[in-house]
């Protein structure tokens, strides 16, 4: 299954670009991709361009579709370079976990996720796939328990913490969070949105002081 458009890479802006810089990029690009620009013959072609520009910018500039979108291309983007696995049983309940998810189908997903983790308990990435899932279907206890197992069998992978950090943030698991993003940090130092999300945490915890 075909993985969504990168919004980002649509409008050639970093993926932690602030509301303003992406508004004003697709001001930019709408300007030159305007249909009404184009030639009668590459009409259609100008037209179909300047709704996914549209689309972009309408989910790049919404903090809870942007959010949602975030998480859905880091799923698809962790399951696409996921390599082949000798369980023929546990890469179809892997596969279908991702067919659904891609469909929005989140508690199928997660019950797919949840089999192969069944069926290979050592394996990380299956207890994150079942966590970011289960937190698309929201199940965010049945997220974090999942992703909390994830962090144990994979202690070195930035992504499965970021992605722990940010649904235990969404949880109010403040200190949890905090815990695993710091963790991230280890792993990945350029990662601008895990500093982004602490810095947030701060924030709500002063407030709550």
């Amino acid at each position: 299954m075909p993985r969504e458009a990168d919004y980002y890479a649509l409008l050639g802006v970093a993926r932690d670009a602030t509301e303003a810089d992406i508004r004003e990029r697709f001001r930019v690009l709408a300007r030159e991709a305007h249909p009404d620009r184009a030639p009668r013959e590459k009409k259609a072609e100008a037209e179909a361009r300047f709704q996914e520009l549209t689309e972009a910018v309408n989910i790049l500039t919404n903090a809870q579709r942007r959010k949602a979108y975030d998480m859905d291309q880091s799923m698809a983007s962790s399951l696409a370079s996921q390599g082949g696995d000798g369980d023929s049983v546990y890469q179809n309940y892997m596969n279908q976990g991702l067919a659904a998810f891609q469909q929005k189908q989140y508690a199928e997903a997660a019950g797919n996720f949840a089999l192969a983790a069944h069926r290979n308990p050592r394996d990380g990435k299956a207890q994150h796939y079942l966590g970011l899932a289960s937190a698309r279907s929201g199940d965010l206890r049945a997220a974090v328990t999942a992703l909390e197992a994830a962090m144990k069998l994979d202690t070195q992978n930035a992504r499965i913490f970021k992605d722990a950090g940010l649904i235990m943030k969404q949880a109010g698991l403040l200190v949890k969070a905090e815990k695993a993003l710091h963790e991230a940090l280890r792993w990945d130092p350029s990662a601008g949105d895990v500093r982004k999300a602490l810095d947030e945490i701060r924030t709500q915890r002063g407030a709550k002081a």
